[in-house]
């Protein structure tokens, strides 16, 4: 391949990839280009590959609203944390780690789920790790050119005590899913002055473990004036609120207090898992929700009800989700129907990816034009949890970069 003098790296572990373009922070941007990736690259994700200023880039601002916090730490910190914690991982190298942890083929959910046991016992319970992971986070999405982020995680799964049973087979220390809040919250907030973009998070019930979900909405009310948006439902779509009611009460404890609600729904589960989330649950947003499609009637009415979407191009390829082939990918119909959803990279440290390769893949394979990404990142705008203010503020930002309005920046 020509490699030109302009060229950046996307690595694993440690997104660079950075504008072509002018700078994100003026809001003068055009669509620039990458190198041509091979369907090879695409869907396995090799941990290196080079990008010229010869092929596809869309460097205008973006939102991002689905992408989780544990799935998005660099390996780097990974080795980093065990060396200083004194804990045994098979290798010391980045390259090595990272061939450990990664998805390179399209396989199940189960499978990508297991490969959290790789990394989690290493970061969970410790609280200069949560802080680190949190900033380096936001400093990785800024150099996507994501100008406002939605993180999500389990704080239960971060701590090691106050939590039954404790998670990665860690012994019981004095970190309790409060306190991962507050840190995770510190280390957002440092982000945020460093690298100049908006973070918020989303704080997950697991389906498999109901007795911590009115844990975590109550975690949701204590720190919603600091950073905690909204509340989420992750994890086996075949464990339904009718067999655990303690997450419908979680919910219906979030309506009751005003928390924005969101789901994973419809990802590997059935249409039924959809309904339930928007009819029990009271969904403003769902989680993936490829699977809608299977019931039309279901999937046209939440078109008419503007419902949300956060579509996860690459990593519903890796999980299974979807079928490999990504032409055949659900979000065409979404994009096709002028649906509101969103593009997000869901766990970029197991797909090996970022958002600009999640974009690329839309624009090379789903025929997706640089107005679909404008369109659908102002959606994504709309369908953000900040309060109204704040909403507003966001979508005039990204429609004056996007030249829909005159600029009123001084």
């Amino acid at each position: 391949m020509h490699i030109i003098a302009r060229r950046v790296a996307i690595r694993f572990g440690s997104p660079v990839l950075s504008s072509l373009c002018t700078s994100r922070l003026t809001g003068t941007r055009r669509l620039c280009t990458m190198a041509e990736l091979s369907p090879e690259q695409v869907v396995f994700n090799k941990p290196k590959m080079w990008m010229t200023s010869e092929h596809f880039l869309f460097s205008w601002m973006k939102v991002e609203l689905h992408v989780h916090l544990d799935g998005a730490i660099r390996v780097q910190t990974i080795l980093d944390v065990a060396k200083r914690r004194g804990i045994s991982l098979p290798t010391d190298t980045v390259e090595e780690m990272t061939q450990i942890i990664i998805v390179e083929s399209p396989g199940t959910l189960t499978e990508f789920l297991g490969k959290f046991a790789e990394y989690m016992h290493v970061v969970a319970g410790d609280r200069e790790a949560i802080k680190r992971i949190a900033y380096e986070f936001v400093e990785d999405k800024a150099k996507e050119g994501v100008i406002y982020v939605e993180v999500r995680y389990s704080p239960h799964f971060l701590a090691n005590t106050k939590v039954d049973p404790i998670p990665w087979d860690q012994k019981e220390g004095d970190l309790s899913p409060d306190e991962v809040v507050r840190l995770v919250n510190e280390g957002l907030r440092e982000g945020e002055r460093a690298f100049n973009i908006k973070a918020r998070s989303i704080l997950c019930c697991m389906r498999h473990m109901p007795s911590w979900s009115m844990d975590v909405v109550q975690l949701c009310k204590k720190y919603c004036n600091e950073g905690v948006v909204a509340i989420d439902l992750a994890g086996d779509e075949s464990l339904n609120c009718e067999a655990n009611p303690e997450h419908r009460n979680a919910y219906e404890e979030a309506v009751r207090s005003g928390v924005h609600r969101t789901v994973h729904a419809g990802e590997v589960g059935p249409a039924s898992v959809v309904k339930e989330a928007v009819e029990v649950l009271k969904a403003e947003r769902v989680g993936h929700g490829y699977r809608t499609l299977e019931d039309q009637a279901l999937y046209k009415d939440l078109l008419k009800k503007n419902m949300h979407f956060e579509v996860c191009p690459i990593s519903s390829k890796l999980t299974g989700a979807c079928d490999p082939d990504f032409t055949k990918h659900p979000v065409i119909t979404f994009m096709k129907d002028k649906a509101n959803y969103s593009l997000n990279t869901d766990d970029p440290l197991i797909f090996n990816s970022n958002l600009h390769l999640d974009y690329y893949t839309a624009h090379k394979y789903m025929g997706f034009t640089e107005e679909e990404f404008k369109r659908l990142n102002i959606k994504s705008a709309e369908s953000c949890f900040l309060p109204e203010k704040e909403k507003k503020e966001l979508i005039l930002k990204l429609q004056e970069a996007y030249g829909m309005v005159q600029s009123t920046a001084f």
